[in-house]
């Protein structure tokens, strides 16, 4: 199953909820370590907690993986967008994220997570008074 792990990662990921953080268990090792650009994630539990703040902070959110690709045994690299609303972002509505995770595993587990994505497209571009800096900024540099 080692050839077929990252797309069930993938799928896995994408039915998780608020009301079945139990299946982390099914895709992340005990000794799980996490990192996105606002996060570092180190085991199981903690990871759980992570997600409950996550589920609990949102009125939605979904994501749709677009790739997978093993890379080599044991590493995969996943190519996704995430679909979230939060109440206190974009006057609650619809944020739509870009990024990819790179993956490593090792009996079925995922024992490292690494996300890429644009920390400003998913949180700062959304803050009022922030985001339009942000944005100002952007089109500067553009």
């Amino acid at each position: 199953m080692t050839e077929d792990f990252p797309a069930f990662f993938a799928k896995t990921f994408a039915e998780l909820d608020k009301h079945n953080l139990d299946r982390l268990k099914e895709i992340y090792a005990p000794d799980v370590h996490f990192t996105d650009p606002l996060h570092d994630v180190r085991g199981l539990e903690a990871m759980r907690d992570y997600f409950e703040q996550l589920y609990a902070n949102v009125t939605h959110i979904d994501f749709d993986f677009h790739q997978c690709d093993s890379v080599r045994d044991g590493q995969a690299l996943l190519r996704w967008t995430m679909t979230f609303c939060h109440p206190r972002l974009n006057k609650g509505r619809e944020i739509q994220v870009e990024g990819c995770s790179c993956i490593f595993f090792k009996n079925q587990r995922v024992t490292r997570h690494i996300d890429y994505y644009d920390a400003g497209a998913l949180l700062y571009e959304h803050i009022p008074l922030l985001g339009g800096i942000i944005h100002w900024l952007k089109r500067r540099l553009a």
